[in-house]
């Protein structure tokens, strides 16, 4: 009989009874928490906020750890409750993020003075843009001519490339829709490259078919869009609004 795949009440009830009242909440976010997700095909990513955390609780937490990645899922970011509320300066794309589309699965979610700087995105969605164009450079040559590792690319890189994407709404002054076509039609629009690439990945990764004959061009083409990418961030410049989408600039 085939092993049972973890769920995400499984994973929630795991964190409850490993770390108790140490527990400050868990938090489901992205396109799961937006109601966006297709079921077998969407990440899901969890944040669990703990007040204390010991390596006992961490090791406890090795087998549900392994066993919700086999599940297909991004590992369980982990924060104690005084890294969550001053960490945002680091992690400015992902507190954006999660503060516009999350669910409280457990507990509750500190918010009280988390808010966004844009300087401190402006520079996270350039670098993160920048670092993502050169895995994909990378990507490319390791899968050389083999269409399986070019599907696989393109399908495993496109959630972190939406986060980027909505990071750079954020930036132009827009707040990101929760439907991702019309996050990838408004970023290409803008910022002045083709979205067919980025919406071929994304009917891709929802289930439709993507040709053999038809994914070197949607590769090369998405390439090509990042690259584009990552020269408008190098001259973009920073609205005057003092307040956008809630994000706060310092």
């Amino acid at each position: 009989m085939a092993a049972k795949t973890m769920t995400l009440d499984d994973l929630v009830a795991q964190l409850t009874h490993v770390h108790g009242d140490a527990l400050q909440a868990v938090v489901l976010y992205g396109s799961a928490a937006s109601g966006e997700d297709i079921a077998g095909r969407s990440d899901l990513n969890v944040l669990a906020i703990v007040h204390t955390m010991s390596l006992a609780s961490l090791r406890a937490l090795g087998q549900t750890m392994r066993a919700w990645q086999e599940a297909g899922h991004p590992p369980v970011l982990e924060l104690t409750t005084a890294e969550w509320v001053s960490s945002a300066d680091v992690f400015p794309m992902e507190y954006a993020d999660i503060l516009e589309r999350h669910r409280v699965l457990a507990g509750s979610l500190p918010l009280e003075g988390v808010t966004v700087s844009l300087s401190d995105l402006r520079l996270q969605v350039e670098q993160e843009a920048m670092g993502k164009l050169l895995r994909l450079r990378r990507g490319v040559m390791l899968a050389g001519t083999d269409i399986d590792r070019q599907q696989e690319l393109l399908r495993a890189s496109l959630s972190t490339l939406l986060v980027i994407f909505r990071g750079v709404m954020r930036l132009q002054g827009d707040v990101p829709p929760r439907d991702s076509a019309q996050v990838i039609a408004a970023v290409s629009a803008r910022c002045g490259f083709p979205a067919e690439p980025f919406e071929r990945v994304l009917a891709y990764k929802r289930g439709s078919a993507m040709p053999s004959g038809d994914t070197e061009r949607v590769l090369e083409g998405y390439v090509e869009g990042m690259t584009a990418l990552v020269a408008y961030l190098n001259r973009f410049q920073l609205p005057g609004q003092t307040i956008i989408a809630g994000l706060l600039p310092q």
